[in-house]
């Protein structure tokens, strides 16, 4: 009972958070996004880098400017692991070895930050701060960037341009994420997490065993990890960990720092579109998924058919934090697959069936519920764009949405988007089911096999980098085959995404008429939230039913 009322007051603590936060974040996100007012600080970057600030660019410039940032950080994070041994602060950790150097560098450019290492003895202090840590902090910035550049597409007419790349970088790194990062950083050392660039410590353990421990910058780095859906850890355990996540506090804290911005991203839509009723109405289908995703995985590791001894005490506890139980790990394991987090506070491997294929399904719905920083947005908005042109066929009329008609050629794009992911998740789950040398990677055989490297494609092409941690993936093949799938997973959709935004921004707004589908009324949030529901569901259903379906009616 005490569990029970425990559990349903961090729900509540953590949603009427999230309320207050709602409206100042994504009012200032919009400010940031629409200000024509360059800092001091951001007028010394433009000009360090030759970058005019008040410059608008093409779709296809957008474009390129993305691709190209991201692929001179993959190479620079890269050289940055393979070199670490020479650096300072290395703490006498030798190179990364190619292939996982190749995977992290994609893994944290892409927002994925899948990690097939133990952190706490392959990456030195450097390359933590200035590798990794760097790239979360931009990596969350270039979603938001692509998300705001959608949105200029809804907001302006007869034009080829979306905005400026690299002003909306500097605006969401500078006004953004460092002072929110730098604030809940503090106060993450404050509630005991560790901070500091302390060595390897060799610890004797209560039973007279001893333990290797690293210190590190560790707080600084949890804060971004989470307040940019970024995700990976600091150490192996990730937010399992104690010096990551010390107490029921700092666990409810990251949950929130997770969600707050992708959830007040929806006001910044309706801000910039100039209708916060858009924005209440995507944040109402986001907020009904991840309500309903929590009431299902907590159910289900509260009721588990399991006989082991944590089932008798209560529910299903293998795999998860005596400190945290079941209520708070349900809770953050739907809320880090729903967004591209990827942290974990318990081993989504030891969930039931029904618990962890809920986390395989939210990834597989795109993360939009919130999603990722940005990502999150812009996927839900193109699943918008699918469910106008639905009700448009039902009623013979060309569909509008925002103001914009959307033809063949904005369908092409949005239909493009959505079968990218997909393609690579199943193309590369079939690819590792195939060879018999990948299938001797799993530690599980039959169903639950299955849906371990089901889950790691997933994550990795829908850029989570959260895993079921049951199969080796250190091989040469995995670290490789993940790695594409993240750069596809990521930068694909990308493409799609910024040349609707092009396609868009071209067109001269249509007048509202009796006959314009209200996009603002629950009407339109049922039918989004089954469009939603019915595309991933004719999209995944054969593989869940393969793998963790098949389990749970075993």
């Amino acid at each position: 009972m005490n569990d029970t009322l425990a559990g349903w007051l961090q729900i509540l603590a953590l949603v009427g958070a999230l309320a207050l936060t709602y409206r100042p974040l994504g009012d200032y996100m919009a400010h940031v996004l629409t200000t024509g007012r360059h800092l001091r600080i951001e007028r010394g970057i433009h000009k360090l880098g030759g970058v005019d600030g008040d410059a608008d660019q093409r779709w296809s410039v957008y474009l390129r400017s993305v691709l190209a940032f991201s692929a001179v950080s993959v190479v620079f994070l890269y050289g940055f692991q393979r070199l670490q041994n020479h650096l300072l602060l290395s703490i006498g950790f030798p190179p990364v070895k190619a292939d996982q150097a190749f995977n992290t560098a994609a893994s944290f450019v892409t927002n994925t930050n899948w990690q097939s290492y133990s952190g706490e003895v392959t990456m030195g202090h450097l390359v933590q701060m200035m590798g990794l840590a760097v790239q979360n902090f931009v990596s969350a910035a270039v979603g938001i960037a692509v998300v705001a550049a959608l949105i200029r597409g809804f907001t302006r007419r007869r034009t080829d341009r979306v905005g400026n790349f690299w002003v909306d970088l500097t605006r969401v790194v500078v006004r953004l994420l460092v002072p929110m990062a730098f604030v809940f950083a503090i106060v993450l050392v404050a509630a005991g997490a560790i901070q500091n660039f302390h060595g390897i410590h060799d610890i004797a353990t209560l039973a007279g065993d001893h333990q290797s421990l690293t210190g590190g910058p560790v707080a600084s780095q949890e804060a971004i990890k989470e307040l940019g859906t970024n995700g990976g850890g600091f150490y192996n355990a990730n937010s399992a960990h104690p010096f990551e996540n010390p107490n029921a506090f700092t666990n409810l804290l990251e949950i929130y720092l997770l969600l707050v911005i992708s959830f007040s991203l929806p006001r910044t839509f309706g801000r910039m579109v100039g209708d916060n009723r858009q924005g209440y109405a995507i944040l109402a289908v986001m907020a009904l998924i991840w309500a309903g995703s929590v009431a299902i995985v907590t159910a289900n590791e509260l009721h588990s058919v399991s006989s082991s001894a944590g089932h008798a005490a209560g529910g299903m506890m293998e795999g998860k934090e005596q400190r945290f139980g079941i209520w708070a790990s349900a809770l953050f394991a739907v809320s880090t697959t729903l967004t591209s987090t990827g942290a974990v506070n318990s081993f989504h491997d030891s969930f039931t069936p029904g618990g962890g294929g809920m986390t395989i399904f939210n990834m597989m719905l795109g993360e939009i519920a919130p999603g990722g920083t940005g990502s999150g947005l812009y996927g839900i908005l193109i699943l918008a764009i699918i469910a106008v042109f639905v009700a448009g066929l039902m009623v013979g009329r060309t569909p509008e949405y925002l103001g914009k008609k959307l033809g063949a050629r904005e369908m092409k794009f949005a239909s493009l988007y959505i079968l990218t992911t997909p393609a690579v998740v199943l193309v590369g789950t079939g690819f590792a089911m195939a060879l018999p040398g990948e299938r001797a990677s799993m530690l599980n055989s039959g169903a639950h096999g299955f849906s371990e490297v089901l889950y790691a494609f997933t994550s990795a092409a829908n850029n989570n980098g959260s895993a079921f941690a049951g199969i080796s993936v250190n091989t040469e093949w995995y670290n490789t085959a993940l790695g594409l799938a993240m750069l596809f997973g990521r930068f694909l959709p990308m493409i799609f995404v910024l040349a609707l935004a092009g396609s868009l921004a071209q067109q001269r707004p249509v007048p509202i008429t009796a006959g314009t589908l209200p996009t603002h009324r629950p009407q339109f949030v049922g039918l989004l939230v089954g469009v939603i529901l019915i595309v991933v569901g004719l999209t995944y259903f054969p593989a869940l039913a393969l793998g963790p379906i098949a389990e749970g009616l075993h």
